[in-house]
């Protein structure tokens, strides 16, 4: 899940997302509140959004819950399925993704997460012509530059 921020700085870039869900090359900022992003996101980590972007299998994405849709959840993007993303945590032991919910329409997914600004600074969606790339590189590696999602 994620929660918004409320950092009121000057030129800062906007914490809510866009109106009417996805607006491409809006941007926002969002601190990770629960543990089912783990190991890749922990509880206050802040993430860069880019609302609107293309999605694909295995990106980590922002979304509106589908039956509480005041909420925002993280969620990595497994695979499209009809007219909708399964969005799964990556910590299987924590509930609350599309095992509970089933698949979340279009409309509802709203961006993807580009990297986590802090604590530790990590890309999270590399180009798509990097992923081949990164498949060869060490698993920790390809993993934190956000080409595999981790073991499950």
């Amino acid at each position: 899940m994620a929660e918004h921020t409320n950092d009121p700085a000057p030129g800062a870039l906007p914490q809510e997302p866009p109106e009417g869900g996805r607006s491409p090359g809006v941007y926002g900022l969002l601190d990770v509140d629960g543990p089912s992003m783990a190991p890749t996101l922990s509880h206050g980590d802040r993430l860069l959004c880019r609302y609107g972007a293309v999605l694909r299998p295995g990106a980590i994405v922002v979304a509106r819950h589908p039956l509480r849709q005041e909420l925002l959840l993280v969620k990595r993007a497994a695979e499209r399925r009809g007219d909708g993303w399964w969005l799964l945590s990556d910590n299987s032991l924590v509930e609350g993704d599309s095992r509970d919910f089933g698949v979340v329409p279009d409309e509802l997914v709203l961006g993807r997460v580009l990297c986590r600004l802090r604590p530790r600074p990590a890309w999270l969606a590399p180009a798509r012509w990097w992923s081949p790339l990164l498949r060869r590189a060490p698993y920790a590696v390809a993993r934190r530059l956000g080409a595999l999602p981790p073991p499950g």
